[in-house]
């Protein structure tokens, strides 16, 4: 499997940019990857990147974008920050990817046992991570629990890391016209997901 040309990229729909990703999944679970030739690959991205898909997710070393859904070198953009949040400057790099590079599909991959969600739901203080954690606390608001909203509670955890999703693509669309103008006419389309560590498998939402 070769990376993806110009051509083939601008002929994607954001359909079949999800179904890329959703099959890619599919292979990982099954250990069927897709024959790829990496060196092949460098030579032929070398003079430029017609990624088809925009994956922002978390720094987890559990969450390789790549290996989950079994891409290769060019097919995806891949952003990282814990707890997958967005800021002006992760902003400003998915428009590259969508508006300039022609990615089709924006991905927010959330996943469970987050460090960042239970950091935020701990109110943990550490340094910079103090400020950084400050990023959840109108998701941890919006999540209506009556029962132990702390780390230990996988419930509260997971209910957290799905809100964070919902929230973090109502975020792009609302603080990125670039990216909802795309999304709007239909170029692009933006859409959740929260990876299992424990199993390897992608459940979209």
């Amino acid at each position: 499997m070769n990376a993806f040309t110009q051509i083939e990229q601008q002929k994607l729909t954001p359909k079949q940019a999800l179904t890329l990703l959703q099959e890619g999944n599919q292979r990982f679970l099954t250990r069927q990857p897709a024959d790829r030739n990496y060196s092949s690959q460098v030579e032929a991205t070398s003079g430029g990147q017609f990624p088809f898909a925009c994956v922002l997710g978390c720094i987890d070393s559990r969450v390789p974008s790549e290996i989950v859904f079994d891409q290769g070198i060019g097919d995806i953009f891949n952003v990282r920050i814990a707890g997958n949040f967005v800021n002006t400057d992760i902003l400003g790099s998915m428009e590259f990817a969508c508006q300039v590079a022609g990615s089709k599909l924006i991905l927010v991959l959330g996943h469970t046992a987050c460090g960042a969600i239970k950091g935020a739901c701990d109110h943990v203080e550490l340094g910079n991570l103090t400020d950084m954690l400050k990023n959840f606390d109108s998701v941890l608001e919006g999540v209506s629990y009556a029962g132990d909203r702390s780390s230990k509670n996988k419930e509260f955890v997971d209910m957290v890391t799905h809100k964070n999703v919902e929230a973090t693509i109502a975020k792009i669309k609302s603080d990125s016209p670039v990216l909802k103008s795309l999304y709007d006419n239909g170029t692009i389309d933006i859409v959740g997901a929260i990876y299992d560590v424990a199993s390897g498998e992608v459940n979209f939402l």
